[in-house]
């Protein structure tokens, strides 16, 4: 995004130093959130020891480095997913900066692309989406909308078009093999990348994540020994077919189309 004199450089760093800030407070929404504890009390802590962490510590990414990967008090290991979620939510906030067309489509899609980071790691981790960030996301997708080159009627299409794909897939499944075979905050979720995006993005994050999911969920099998009914966590594809999408969508359906006779 260019702002008028102001180098990209620095737009691009500052963007990536807000995201980096809130792939901390991400890590406080994907450890306290399934658990239905607050987000903003008590402060951040070890929970093991229950040690406040001091402010320089709280330094995203660097105070990690700091400490070594370890409880200052407790010398209990921290995960290294604490700076992988705050590096990546910098990486995509520098990203998106460079990509997005105004200030008011950075802060919109930036908070969505936070959303996103967020459900990764709590479907990773618990196997759930919860609600307050799918329909949470269906509902500020459609009121950004508005304001948006979008347009309310792409939004509402789109979200309409997202639920109603994968719960016809969902319900389809049950009847056919008698057992769920996926969960409806994958439902919810992809409403909301329509809401956000419109239908064509629903379309493309269905194909994207289908591939990508079966691709991994295979190797695993493979080199994991494990059956056909292992799980895997399907709401870390959406997500990743919606940044591409959100980074690189109309350009690859341009080249696809092209390829066409």
């Amino acid at each position: 995004m260019t702002v008028q004199g102001v180098p990209e450089w620095i737009g691009i760093s500052g963007a990536g130093a807000l995201g980096a800030v809130v792939g901390s407070f991400l890590n406080v929404v994907i450890h306290r959130l399934p658990l239905g504890q607050s987000l903003v009390h008590p402060p951040s802590h070890c929970p093991r020891c229950g040690a406040r962490v001091r402010p320089h510590h709280n330094l995203p990414v660097i105070g990690w480095l700091l400490l070594g990967g370890r409880c200052r008090d407790c010398r209990e290991p921290i995960s290294p997913r604490y700076p992988l979620v705050e590096a990546l939510t910098a990486v995509l906030a520098a990203g998106w900066w460079a990509r997005a067309e105004s200030a008011l489509a950075f802060g919109v899609y930036f908070v969505f692309l936070a959303g996103l980071v967020a459900v990764t790691f709590i479907d990773l981790d618990h196997k759930i989406i919860p609600d307050s960030l799918s329909l949470g996301g269906v509902v500020l997708g459609m009121a950004a909308s508005f304001l948006l080159p979008l347009g309310w009627k792409d939004s509402l299409v789109g979200a309409a078009a997202g639920g109603g794909i994968l719960a016809a897939v969902a319900y389809g499944y049950e009847a056919v093999t008698g057992r769920e075979g996926m969960g409806f905050g994958d439902v919810k979720l992809l409403a909301a990348i329509g809401a956000f995006l419109g239908w064509q993005a629903v379309l493309f994050t269905v194909f994207v994540s289908s591939v990508t999911g079966s691709v991994v969920g295979l190797a695993a099998i493979a080199m994991g020994g494990r059956d056909l009914r292992f799980e895997v966590p399907f709401g870390p594809f959406l997500a990743l077919g919606a940044v591409v999408y959100l980074f690189f969508g109309p350009e690859l359906v341009r080249w696809y189309f092209g390829l066409l006779p």
